[in-house]
């Protein structure tokens, strides 16, 4: 049974970055996992236990930078660049399951509720790159919630075609910027 449920996971995280959750139907999940329907619907009786599962079997193989690798560091400008080179390397790395992902969120409730965990890091890594900086904390927090956002890397990255230490310079002046008004 267990073998079953990892194929079926497995078949569901491939079509989730590949075409996206709001376009991945039950019949194409049970035929890449070699299965029926009604044996997907036995392991997962709705869309939420799906999603939890897609979204762990992902986070397993992907997991988050941690954040432990840059918390301790003092200066804020040198913590926020390797939290900044850890992000964005991971957003290059899960491209296209996070932008089918965010884009099918805004419609279905019951994945936006299995990203909660990548939500959670978010607000902590901000909590703890907003520490030790001058200036405004308000207009810090938003820049740095700005910097950290996927949607902004993906704008530097594939809209305007810069590269991670461009894009993190690009962050850290309008950072530097917010901390000195």
């Amino acid at each position: 049974m267990e073998r079953t449920r990892r194929r079926i996971t497995t078949a569901t995280v491939e079509l989730h970055q590949s075409i996206g959750p709001a376009q991945t139907s039950i019949s194409e999940i049970a035929r890449r996992a070699g299965v029926d329907r009604v044996t997907v619907y036995r392991h997962f009786p709705d869309d939420a236990a799906l999603f939890r599962a897609c979204s762990a079997e992902f986070a397993a193989r992907n997991p988050l930078p941690g954040i432990a690798e840059w918390a301790d560091i003092a200066d804020p400008r040198e913590r926020l660049r390797r939290a900044l080179r850890a992000l964005y390397g991971y957003y290059e790395r899960t491209e296209a399951m996070l932008s089918h992902v965010l884009r099918d969120a805004e419609t279905m409730p019951a994945l936006r509720e299995a990203g909660a965990y990548r939500r959670q890091w978010l607000a902590q890594a901000e909590e703890r790159l907003a520490q030790g900086w001058d200036g405004d904390a308000g207009q810090v927090r938003h820049a740095i919630a700005l910097a950290l956002d996927f949607r902004t890397w993906q704008t530097l990255a594939r809209k305007r075609r810069l590269n991670s230490d461009e894009a993190i310079r690009l962050m850290l002046a309008m950072i530097n910027g917010a901390a000195s008004t």
